[in-house]
C-alpha cells in the first residue's frame, strides 16, 4: 500500500469518528419506544399480509373447485 493511500485511509477513519461525535443520538426512553414501535407494526403487518393470503387461498379453492 502506498504512503499516500494509507494517509487516506487515517483521515478517512478520522473523519467518520468526527462526524459520529456530531451526530444527536436518541435517548434510551426514545429508543426503546421506537423499537418496540417497530416491533408492534411489523407484527400487525405481518398478520395482515397473512389474512390477505388466506382469504385469497381461500378465494382461489373455491373458484378451482378443490
Amino acid at each position: 500500500m502506498s504512503e499516500e493511500k494509507a494517509k487516506s485511509n487515517g483521515s478517512f477513519f478520522k473523519n467518520i469518528k468526527a462526524e459520529f461525535k456530531r451526530c444527536t443520538w436518541p435517548k434510551k426512553d426514545d429508543l426503546i419506544k421506537q423499537s418496540a414501535l417497530v416491533i408492534v407494526v411489523s407484527i400487525v403487518l405481518g398478520a395482515v399480509i397473512a389474512g390477505i393470503d388466506w382469504i385469497i387461498r381461500l378465494g382461489i379453492d373455491k373458484v378451482l373447485g378443490v
